[in-house]
């Protein structure tokens, strides 16, 4: 139920903020853009943090700012933590789903409702939801499976409310008992997987609806409708930017909420457990070597499967194979990794003999997290590069071969310029969600290499919630550098490489 809920009341939420940022004319659609994808870059533990210090006991709603204001209880630890926490979560995936579709249109379908006296509510139910309904489709789909399969809210906000993914935590880490951690598995997997599977099927009925011919649709200025999307969207993107706001306040705070005068004493990791500020750097060296190696291999694979001649089985199996992670969860996924690498050979069933596993060395390193890391974000990363390079004319190929040109002078030449834009988005991408997941890294991570996002999930279970929240806000604050960094470095690398789109 937590689950439809929230996608429920995500996917409208993000339908009406993206409607009002592509089909409005308000004041501060960029602003109000960034604010709507701040969440991004907070690990769902932060947003679970943020809202105890918000609406748990001692919270600033809870407590009306300390008895300055009249207080109000939410009951946040059970299922309305859980909504609020994972609709902070889905919001921003929906969001650019939204956008996306929204932003695809042709204003001469508008025009045509106009001229026949089309009222706006009928425009709105028989031009606007039809162009959008894939969108919509995909975003119900998305945030189904995120809000299903999330671990980190449901961790610190659940209370006694259980769900499946806390569930396979408390079978596994609490009870070491593996095997009842795999069956529950399976039901986390069969929901995620049959979404999975429906949305493959929708996109495939998928038609174009904006033509060659179409006209970018300009949003017409009204007083009325723009002021109330203004309201809106502030009232939205405000409570993303106050539940930042708190956990940074709560992690300046010297003992909350009896002494709020600042102090960086939160941030001394020395006196608590989790891995310190080695978990820190853990996370940024696995986050670098995530996004390099992940770029790369995402790149190649994309490009044999959509520019390789013949092999059409194997190029199939290729990308079925590429967009299944999709639907794995990122607990079954680290679950299944344990009792791959773990064990030092396979035994044949019936038979009495066993293979030597060449991959049991990986278990315990670094290398065996970013592969974990890669597999899981592969999918998305993958049908950006196959986007990229669908745009790119297969004739590029077939002039390079009919010259003799070897296929790896023009995937270096020809391909790599080309795609570079999707190359440094698959590169942050992987980097920004290398630093913050968790649900893939619970249960991988060796002893000797923490990581934040595991450190604060350790933090927490100790009562050091401040300390959480310090290390939450050096991830937020790391992701969003990475962020503003990539766009300085990348915006010469782009007008030169890019340079061809202007003659």
């Amino acid at each position: 139920m937590g689950a439809i809920a929230t996608t429920v009341i995500a996917v409208l939420l993000a339908f009406a903020y993206a409607y009002a940022l592509t089909r409005t004319a308000m004041q501060g659609k960029r602003v109000f853009r960034m604010l709507g994808m701040l969440p991004l870059y907070i690990p769902p533990l932060a947003h679970a943090i943020g809202l105890i210090y918000l609406f748990g006991n001692q919270g600033l709603v809870t407590t009306g700012l300390f008895g300055v204001l009249p207080g109000m209880n939410i009951n946040l630890y059970g299922f309305n933590g859980i909504l609020i926490g994972e609709l902070l979560y889905c919001f921003p995936q929906a969001l650019v789903i939204m956008i996306t579709a929204l932003s695809l249109t042709d204003a001469r379908l508008y025009e045509a409702a106009n001229v026949l006296g089309s009222s706006t509510i009928r425009t709105f139910l028989t031009v606007t939801l039809p162009s959008v309904k894939y969108g919509l489709i995909s975003a119900i789909f998305v945030c189904f499976i995120l809000a299903f399969t999330d671990f980190g809210v449901p961790k610190v906000v659940g209370g006694s409310y259980n769900v499946l993914a806390t569930d396979i935590y408390k079978q596994v880490i609490g009870q070491q008992n593996f095997s009842m951690g795999a069956t529950i598995s399976v039901f986390l997997l069969i929901p995620a997987v049959l979404a999975f599977v429906l949305d493959r099927i929708v996109q495939r009925r998928q038609t174009a609806l904006v033509s060659a011919k179409a006209v970018p649709l300009q949003p017409k200025p009204n007083p009325t409708l723009d002021w109330i999307m203004f309201g809106f969207c502030t009232l939205v993107a405000a409570f993303a930017v106050i539940v930042l706001l708190t956990i940074i306040l709560a992690s300046l705070a010297q003992v909350w909420p009896y002494n709020l005068a600042p102090s960086l004493k939160n941030y001394d990791f020395s006196r608590v457990g989790g891995g310190g500020m080695a978990a820190y750097w853990n996370s940024i060296r696995m986050s670098l070597y995530t996004a390099v190696f992940g770029t790369i291999a995402v790149f190649i694979t994309a490009y044999l499967v959509e520019k390789a001649k013949g092999l059409r089985a194997l190029r199939f199996l290729n990308y079925f194979l590429s967009t299944v992670p999709l639907a794995l969860p990122g607990l079954v996924l680290g679950l299944s990794y344990v009792f791959f690498f773990n064990s030092p050979s396979w035994r044949i069933p019936f038979t009495g003999l066993a293979l030597v596993n060449p991959f049991h060395g990986l278990y315990g390193t670094m290398g065996i997290m970013v592969l974990c890391t890669i597999i899981h974000f592969f999918t998305v990363c993958f049908l950006t590069a196959t986007t990229a390079l669908k745009q790119i004319d297969p004739e590029f190929e077939s002039v390079s071969e009919s010259m003799a040109v070897p296929f790896y002078k023009t995937f270096w030449r020809v391909s790599v310029p080309l795609s570079l834009p999707a190359i440094l988005e698959i590169g942050i991408y992987f980097f920004i969600n290398a630093m913050i997941t968790i649900s893939a890294l619970i249960f991988i991570y060796p002893a000797t290499l923490p990581v934040a996002a595991v450190a604060i999930v350790n933090m927490d279970d100790a009562g050091d919630t401040a300390p959480a929240a310090a290390m939450s806000v050096l991830l937020v604050f790391t992701s969003i550098g990475a962020q503003i960094l990539y766009w300085l470095v990348t915006r010469g690398m782009r007008q030169r490489t890019q340079a061809w789109l202007k003659k």
